[in-house]
């Protein structure tokens, strides 16, 4: 007969050994939970906090949240043009590839039972930002999936590339999930050093360069060795004499050291803020070794508007930005993108302006012919001057010699007279050709600006193998360094502008284009170009863009 005591042995201890045996279970598992989930986080040089629960299997994760933004492009050169040494393997942590200014904003709590349920915090950053830095490093921007998120926002389908590889084979940044997002935008960003990247004489976004066809002699660029300079070789009177005289006449504020300025010095890389042009350097070896260009006349602010200045950054802008190209930080006036759309500049203008032949146009104008008057006149003028000789030869000597100067007394009056007439007639022909000029057909900005640009050729005001945007170049070029045509271009466009608002030209306004003609054609070649932006922006990768980074200001990235 089993006794108490065999029960005990034989069946309560067995039971009492299986209920433990969970509890050691929970415990190898979490501890076991908590080394991989430790190990993770010192491979990634991540500072938090773990506790594990061994009685319910749990293991508790502190992590800081931050927000996170590039590093200064020439300040930190070495972190800034590579890739961090200890990335983050943790899913959400693929912002931890590059190396951020970091700012911890608080803690995310996680309660997980393996360690493959770890999520690092995402980072919180400005898209704009996010995008201008990628794209610096050598990332492409992908036109179908920056057209996808405008589109359809946050509904927009998870791993949607918006940056591809320099290659172009493999994506750069793309939409992840929204768990973490907190109703942000979320994004997954990665890269590898097999792809390369930029350096930093590169472009970076936000700059165009532009390049001149000036001798760097004309250039207005102070550099910081031009007391060192002039003190070594006391040349201050000599420099001027051997300086050619326009370029006295031009820039008030060129150099002295002009002369030793490089001839790569003759490209300017100009930075395009908000508010339109906020600097503009040598595109220089060593940008250094020289300062900045005054572009005091070309700054335009809230408070002190500066319409040169707007008309500047619109042109910039539009030359910078195409199809394929995307400088979105600059939004061009929505008056100056309308103005530039509509004909305005009526046919005939050209023509009495000499720019064009009358051939080159539409019948806009009154022909007269004056061969059959001109002829009859002169017939009947030869009628009556051999009457009066036939009258002549029968009259004695001395009523001869009065009648003689009678009648050459009479053929000159009548020739003033004539002459006189025709002044007359050629004036009020001229007054009815310029009405008639006036409202002759307006052609828009692309085709003026065909025949302006072949005038300006002709002329020798352009360079013979420059297209429209390499002249327009050339004379944003110019405009930087010569304050003067600067302002002389954008007082040209605020008065085209103004006579296109009050209902068209009017015959001051010819007067004015008449008096500088050379003016009005560099307007025209700028009113072009941004013409052409306004075809190229629309349902472009620059549009798409520029709409994506004004809607999604802030975005979670990991």
């Amino acid at each position: 007969m089993v006794s108490g005591p065999d029960v005990i042995t034989y069946i309560g201890v067995p039971l009492a050994v299986l209920g433990v045996l969970p509890i050691i279970y929970n415990t190898f598992s979490t501890l076991v939970t908590l080394t991989k989930v430790r190990r993770a986080l010192r491979h990634g040089r991540l500072a938090g906090i773990t506790r594990g629960d061994v009685v319910n299997h749990v293991v508790e994760v502190e992590l800081p949240r931050y927000t996170i933004a590039p590093l200064h492009r020439h300040e930190h050169i070495s972190d800034y043009w590579s890739l961090s040494h200890y990335p983050s393997q943790i899913p959400g942590g693929s912002w931890t590839t590059f190396n951020w200014k970091c700012h911890a904003i608080g803690l995310k709590t996680q309660r997980i039972d393996y360690a493959d349920q770890l999520r690092q915090p995402q980072a919180e950053i400005g898209f704009e930002e996010l995008v201008s830095f990628l794209l610096d490093l050598g990332a492409l921007p992908d036109a179908n999936g920056f057209r996808m998120l405008r589109a359809s926002g946050l509904w927009v389908p998870t791993g949607t590339v918006l940056l591809r590889s320099p290659n172009q084979e493999e994506a750069v940044l793309s939409v992840a999930p929204l768990d973490d997002s907190d109703g942000n935008l979320s994004l997954a960003v990665r890269w590898s050093s097999n792809w390369g990247m930029r350096d930093p004489s590169s472009l970076p976004p936000y700059w165009v360069l532009i390049k001149g066809d000036r001798s760097p002699a004309l250039s207005s660029k102070p550099g910081k060795l031009e007391n060192e300079t002039l003190k070594a070789f006391e040349i201050g009177e000599e420099i001027e004499e051997k300086v050619p005289r326009e370029a006295a006449d031009n820039s008030s504020k060129a150099s002295k050291t002009a002369k030793y300025v490089p001839e790569q010095a003759m490209n300017i890389r100009c930075q395009v803020g908000t508010q339109g042009l906020t600097a503009a350097i040598p595109d220089d070896a060593e940008p250094d070794l020289f300062e900045g260009y005054d572009i005091r006349h070309l700054e335009d602010s809230n408070v002190l508007s500066n319409t040169t200045g707007v008309w500047f950054a619109s042109a910039l802008t539009a030359l910078g930005t195409s199809s394929q190209t995307i400088l979105w930080n600059y939004k061009i006036p929505t008056e100056i993108l309308s103005f530039s759309k509509k004909p305005t500049i009526p046919c005939g203008i050209l023509v009495l302006l000499s720019i064009i032949p009358p051939s080159s146009t539409p019948e806009w104008c009154t022909t007269y012919d004056d061969t059959t008057t001109d002829r009859d006149a002169q017939f009947r003028s030869m009628r009556e001057s051999s009457r009066a000789l036939v009258r002549e030869a029968s009259l004695a000597p001395a009523q001869k010699a009065i009648a003689v100067r009678e009648r050459q007394m009479k053929a000159h009056e009548d020739f003033v007279d004539s002459l006189n007439a025709k002044r007359r007639r050629d004036a009020q022909r001229a007054e009815t050709t310029a009405v008639e000029a006036l409202q002759s057909l307006k052609w828009e900005g692309g085709l003026v600006a065909s025949h302006l640009l072949a005038w300006l050729k002709e002329g020798g005001h352009v360079d013979e193998a420059h297209d429209l945007r390499r002249a327009v170049e050339a004379l944003l070029y110019r405009m930087v360094c010569e304050p003067g045509l600067a302002s002389d271009t954008g007082a040209m466009l605020d008065r085209w502008k103004l006579f296109v608002e009050n209902g068209g030209m009017r015959k001051a306004d010819y007067l004015v284009l008449q008096e500088q003609v050379v003016g009005f054609a560099y307007a025209g070649l700028l009113v072009a170009v941004i013409a052409e932006s306004v075809t190229a922006g629309s349902g472009s990768l620059a549009a798409d863009l520029g709409e994506c980074v004004r809607v999604w200001r802030k975005v979670r990235l990991g």
